[in-house]
């Protein structure tokens, strides 16, 4: 059933295609939400939050345009709230120095968690950027419609963000200093 299909059924009331809108995005809400966050319990609760406002809105969609990036845009704006309000009390990972090291063996798991410290480090627009394009797999056009900006502006939040992850990574030491400046792909 095509999106527009989906929606005009959503809003005639029916369950089963209330059921359906949610099991086809909430993947990916969760996993966008995810990793904004940080947290699968944050995200589970912003993906919550999402549906509600999708389901609210569902009349202000445009059938003109795709589904999928309207609700990510949503997901992505539900993020930024939630993220705002958190910073304002103590983060739990703040108090994680106190716990044992668990560290794995080998460096692998060292490059992963510094990769993921420094996309989670980036500034809101450049994290959604990166994680979109580069974990959810999304075209450019996508992407502005979920963040809504213009394509060229999301290219360049994707070059920033990528220079400026080569940089932590390098004054971390996991990049040599001589390794390319800009990032390739």
């Amino acid at each position: 059933m095509s999106d527009a299909a989906l929606v005009r059924r959503c809003l005639a009331g029916d369950p089963a295609a209330e059921r359906a809108l949610v099991e086809r995005f909430q993947a990916d809400v969760f996993g966008l939400c995810t990793r904004l966050l940080g947290s699968p319990h944050d995200a589970e609760d912003v993906g919550q939050e999402v549906f509600l406002r999708v389901f609210r809105s569902l009349r202000r969609w445009d059938e003109s345009r795709p589904l999928r990036p309207w609700i990510l845009g949503i997901a992505v704006n539900r993020c930024r709230t939630w993220a705002a309000k958190r910073a304002k009390g103590p983060e739990l990972a703040d108090y994680l120095h106190e716990t044992a090291d668990h560290r794995p063996e080998d460096d692998s798991g060292e490059l992963t968690a510094e990769l993921r410290a420094a996309v989670d480090a980036l500034r809101p627009d450049y994290r959604a950027v990166f994680v979109l394009f580069h974990e959810h797999a999304r075209p450019y056009e996508e992407i502005a419609e979920a963040v809504g900006r213009p394509v060229g502006t999301v290219k360049t939040w994707l070059h920033r963000a990528r220079l400026e992850l080569m940089e932590r990574l390098r004054t971390r030491g996991l990049v040599p200093d001589d390794a390319p400046t800009r990032p390739t792909g």
